[in-house]
């Protein structure tokens, strides 16, 4: 983590893109100073839905302790399958202060948790940096987990260089026409690529200490989408050949349909189990080293 010096130079700079707001590749021009608010819905403060101790993210996050999550309200993206749509979509939750949010951050740490898990930060990079700087002022120096969709901006990504110890995005959608069909993005695939070699550039490969707890480096999420949608081959082949054969990456099983899914048919129903399992073995295939522990009916694989 970036001494503190650096932090509220980089605090000023993230203010600045909200004013004209270019935080994410929508460059949505809203004035968030001013309270306005652009596709994520989002003024001036940040919206929390929840905090707490998680034991459902990945094992290197996880450990004894738990990951320490603070659950943003709203999102950049317009997923229509989205399965947490009450908090991205709808925008439960309740705006906090930078000093609410430090509180959060310190609490977590006092709790044990072995990391700070953002989740979706993407349009909030100035506020979490603002609490952050409070935070680490009182002696917060828990790992930070910038977990998001993918759908970032290289401008905001550099301002988070030598901030964020673990980048865990997405890769959704390998086509254009899926991620502009089913998230309202259709730039998605070139800006999640571009970005996460920024992301890699920054940190790395994931790297763990003796107790396989996560202390710096990538991880990527690719949820497999019913009708081969999410493009995996495609998307394994990118990581494996243009970032790293170790990328670390869980292939994601627990698809199911949920807010406007069922308007789509080709995602208006579960995953089968042929296509999780073709999905790990075309990530195999491409080379990929590192993935996650993956579980589905009669189908296990355990950490290549």
């Amino acid at each position: 983590m970036a001494e503190n010096g650096k932090l509220k130079r980089r605090i000023e700079e993230a203010y600045g893109l909200l004013k004209s707001c270019r935080l994410c590749p929508r460059k949505c021009g809203k004035n968030r100073i001013e309270n306005e608010v652009g596709f994520c819905k989002t003024g001036l403060q940040a919206v929390v839905y929840s905090h707490g101790p998680h034991f459902g993210e990945e094992r290197p996050l996880v450990g004894r302790h738990g990951s320490g999550t603070v659950f943003f309200s709203h999102c950049n993206l317009g997923c229509v399958f989205c399965q947490n749509y009450e908090i991205s979509h709808m925008g439960m939750g309740e705006t906090a202060t930078a000093e609410e949010l430090a509180r959060i951050m310190l609490d977590l740490e006092e709790s044990g948790c072995h990391n700070l898990n953002l989740v979706t930060p993407t349009h909030v990079v100035p506020q979490i940096l603002e609490a952050l700087s409070l935070a680490v002022e009182k002696g917060f120096s828990l790992p930070l987990v910038y977990n998001c969709g993918g759908y970032e901006s290289l401008e905001t990504l550099k301002l988070l260089d030598g901030i964020v110890d673990i980048y865990m995005p997405d890769f959704k959608f390998w086509d254009e026409k899926t991620s502009a069909r089913l998230a309202a993005a259709p730039d998605y695939p070139q800006v999640a690529r571009e970005a996460i070699r920024e992301m890699y550039r920054q940190v790395g490969d994931l790297d763990t200490n003796g107790a396989e707890i996560a202390k710096r480096g990538l991880l990527v999420r690719h949820l497999v989408l019913p009708s081969g949608l999410s493009g995996i081959g495609k998307v394994a082949g990118f990581l494996s050949r243009e970032i790293s054969a170790d990328t670390y990456v869980n292939v994601m099983d627990q698809y199911r349909p949920c807010y406007h899914a069922d308007r789509y048919p080709d995602i208006s129903r579960p995953l089968q189990e042929k296509e999780f399992a073709d999905a790990v073995e075309r990530a195999i295939i491409a080379g990929l080293r590192r993935l996650d522990q993956v579980e589905f009916p009669r189908y296990r694989m355990v950490h290549l």
